[in-house]
């Protein structure tokens, strides 16, 4: 089993930007993909970003060009996203996971991923 515990969700202004990170520990040398996902009250959750051991990424269309994924194997494996230029719709829990399957280039369903942190709360205020 993988504990997965995000950080670094807060309040800002639309145009800032920010760093979201996932600290990754137990079992992690199956975690195969990680990634980004996020949720509103009321809507399903929804992928943003993943990256697998090949460090082949895969972005949700409203994101790309402001979102990157990345993953630091030797510093304790963590996760992190950083975001720019945030904007009101942005506004959601964020949550880190990790799936024992590769990506491939796919955000993969919620389905695919074996592993859930509890989430870190980013509201962009316009």
């Amino acid at each position: 089993q993988v504990h997965l515990v995000e950080s670094g969700g807060r309040s800002v202004q639309a145009g800032w930007s920010l760093r979201l990170s996932c600290a990754a520990s137990g079992d992690t040398s199956r975690t195969y993909c990680m990634g980004w996902f996020r949720q509103t009250p009321g809507k399903e959750r929804e992928g943003v970003a993943v990256i697998d051991l090949h460090g082949t990424t895969a972005y949700e269309d409203s994101v790309k060009g402001r979102f990157t994924i990345s993953r630091d194997y030797v510093n304790k494996d963590t996760l992190y996203l950083q975001m720019h230029s945030l904007k009101p719709e942005d506004t959601a829990m964020y949550y880190c996971a990790a799936a024992r399957q590769y990506c491939s280039g796919w955000l993969r369903p919620v389905s695919w991923y074996s592993d859930w942190g509890q989430g870190t709360q980013v509201t962009v205020s316009s």
